[in-house]
């Protein structure tokens, strides 16, 4: 099934036979989120590797509220952030049908919500959404579904690289040419740092091949494809093609006729190893639950921190930017900041008035703030012309 025929089958399933009313919810689901402007900000799973980064950004401005499964994790999480009235946790399964009531200020999402449980419950109770965690198929089908719901509240599906980071500093870089005819991102993905199991679910669409906009066309692509080494900041970095929502919003939202994204890793030996299972075909044949905890180990990382480097390359008339994006404080932080900026837009906090019904993170209404925001955050992010940006093909 192609990508487009995956968006059509889910947004028909969205408003036909998974829900009742319309489309309003999942059969037997009544969550109920109501909007308090002084209420605390929703996490749901929010205490994850992302989550708890993402906690304690936001708790330094909001009371937040942390939903998950895990009491023990997240008590020991609340602790940290000082407690009530700072912070609080209770049980949300979203695989439970047990209904979920809460009165809040906005809900960011940090935990994938396969059936669109925590999407639909805040469309419906008019409360600003951030989702930092989706796959490009999953965000064309919830931007379906919030538009058949017809939001009055911000839904924000940031879930592009880091949270929506790179989609937020291609929009800088756009603005300073006039336009981002063409995006090339390229992640050097840290093994020496933390990462959450959600983090790396898209390791289960390496199987699959995805379509994506390049020199004006639909093309498909199969994941790991087309790999070249590329200089992220001082280090020569085996990429290759992923899968990533970027590639299918910025053509959007920009107008961008190529949009390319590709992922490396820290080590050269699992790069090759990883480019290897590829070739073998072991994505595609390793694709049941039999071979999950082999795919997720290939991503999952076990390390007790890293640094996360991206760098994004944007055209446009013949003039090319290259920006380095680095946080040493990991790529789960970088997430989180991504986030947290997505909820200053939804909040209108960020001075400027809050997006109406369904955004993505490119639609940056300030694109000259993204960089001090960034580096308000502890992200550095180092922007030069093409004539100084070294690149071996």
């Amino acid at each position: 099934m192609t990508t487009s025929d995956t968006t059509e089958a889910t947004a028909a399933t969205a408003a036909t036979g998974s829900t009742d009313h319309a489309g309003t919810r999942p059969a037997g689901v009544h969550d109920a989120l109501t909007h308090d402007p002084d209420g605390p900000v929703l996490l749901v799973g929010g205490y994850g590797t992302v989550g708890g980064e993402l906690a304690r950004l936001v708790a330094a401005d909001h009371p937040v509220l942390l939903t998950g499964r895990t009491e023990q994790r997240a008590a020991a999480l609340v602790q940290q952030l000082g407690g009530a009235p700072h912070a609080a946790f209770r049980r949300w399964d979203l695989a439970d049908p047990a209904p979920f009531t809460a009165a809040v200020r906005a809900v960011v999402g940090v935990v994938n919500d396969p059936d669109d449980r925590v999407l639909r419950a805040a469309v419906r109770g008019a409360v600003p959404y951030v989702d930092v965690t989706r796959w490009t198929a999953r965000l064309q089908r919830a931007a379906t579904v919030a538009a058949l719901l017809r939001p009055t509240a911000p839904v924000l599906l940031s879930s592009a690289w880091m949270g929506g980071v790179t989609s937020l500093v291609t929009a800088a870089l756009a603005e300073r040419l006039g336009g981002a005819e063409r995006v090339e991102t390229a992640v050097r993905w840290d093994l020496a740092d933390r990462a959450g199991a959600d983090s790396v679910e898209f390791m289960d669409r390496l199987g699959l091949d995805y379509e994506v906009i390049r020199d004006g066309r639909r093309r498909p692509v199969t994941p790991l494809s087309d790999a070249r080494t590329v200089r992220i900041g001082a280090h020569p970095t085996r990429v290759a093609c992923i899968d990533t929502p970027e590639q299918f919003t910025l053509p959007l939202v920009l107008g961008t006729a190529t949009a390319v994204t590709r992922i490396g890793f820290s080590s050269l030996t699992s790069t090759r190893a990883l480019l290897a299972a590829k070739h073998s075909g072991f994505f595609r044949w390793g694709r049941g639950d039999r071979w999950e905890p082999a795919r997720r180990a290939l991503l999952h990382s076990p390390g007790e921190g890293g640094t996360a480097l991206v760098r994004v390359d944007v055209s446009h008339a013949g003039r090319t930017l290259s920006a380095v994006i680095e946080d040493r404080a990991g790529q789960a932080h970088l997430t989180a900041v991504g986030a947290l900026l997505a909820l200053r837009r939804v909040l209108g906090t960020d001075g400027a008035a809050p997006p109406v019904g369904v955004a993505f993170p490119e639609q940056a209404p300030r694109p000259a703030r993204v960089l001090p925001d960034l580096a308000d955050l502890g992200v550095t992010v180092e922007v030069r012309s093409a004539h100084d940006t070294k690149a071996a093909a």
